[in-house]
């Protein structure tokens, strides 16, 4: 079972019950229960107060709205920050946040509803134990280019990505940087560009081609002058021998 701690305003607050999340009715999946707790162990058993999933091998799916609706990042940083406790030893599952458009309609949200931001740990196996980082661009979901290994032990964990203005990035793990760089360099917001690589060479077929259609046309170029040649030749009259006579 996962728990998640949220560091937003309404949990400051200290709103307790789950009357603010929204459960989706998403048809096609029976989705788990999830309720307030701060876990089988912790710290302060009032502020370590978090979701917990409730039960095992479910698909999770609540929602709820920020505080503070983000009308643009433009000129601002932003950070997503969260911690998740894996109770029990799992194999696979997720403990990831999508951050979600404002056109969401809650009760309908699956797997597939479009997304802005998707980020945290996931576990699927014993190698593929990753942070994600996808950015939803143009109506693609762009991965990270870079492995970013999450925790898979039983202890709480603080996740933190930030995105700064000048287009640069950094993930952290319990306040501790595990991955940084640019956004246009770790993933493909880009269209690649067409660089000449100057050891390419050509194919052997197709430089036969090119050197048969230039004996070719060689051949062609010399009929025509030995052509123009020859009429030229024909239309110039020949000029008779003149002698002097004594």
């Amino acid at each position: 079972r996962t728990t998640w701690k949220m560091r937003k305003q309404w949990y400051q607050r200290r709103v307790r019950g789950t009357s603010r999340w929204v459960q989706s009715e998403h048809g096609g999946k029976t989705f788990g229960k999830l309720d307030l707790s701060a876990g089988e162990f912790f710290h302060d058993a009032e502020k370590d107060i978090g979701l917990k999933t409730m039960e095992n091998a479910r698909f999770y799916a609540v929602s709820t709205e920020l505080s503070t609706p983000v009308e643009s990042t433009e000129g601002k940083t932003l950070v997503v920050q969260f911690c998740v406790k894996h109770e029990q030893k799992i194999d696979c599952g997720g403990g990831y946040l999508k951050l979600f458009p404002s056109t969401l309609d809650q009760t309908q949200m699956h797997g597939e509803s479009p997304y802005n931001i998707m980020f945290g740990p996931d576990i699927c196996g014993p190698s593929a134990r990753r942070v994600h980082v996808i950015f939803n661009y143009r109506g693609k979901n762009l991965l990270l280019k870079k492995e970013i290994r999450c925790k898979d032990d039983e202890l709480t964990h603080l996740y933190t990505l930030i995105v700064r203005a000048d287009n640069t990035y950094e993930v952290r793990i319990d306040n501790k940087k595990e991955q940084s760089g640019k956004l246009d360099e770790d993933w493909d917001f880009l269209e690649p560009k067409e660089i000449a690589d100057p050891d390419a060479s050509q194919p052997e077929d197709e430089e036969e081609d090119d050197l048969e259609d230039e004996e070719s046309a060689f051949d062609n170029d010399v009929e025509v002058e030995s052509s123009s040649d020859k009429e030229e030749a024909a239309e110039t009259p020949e000029t008779p021998e003149i002698k002097d006579e004594l």
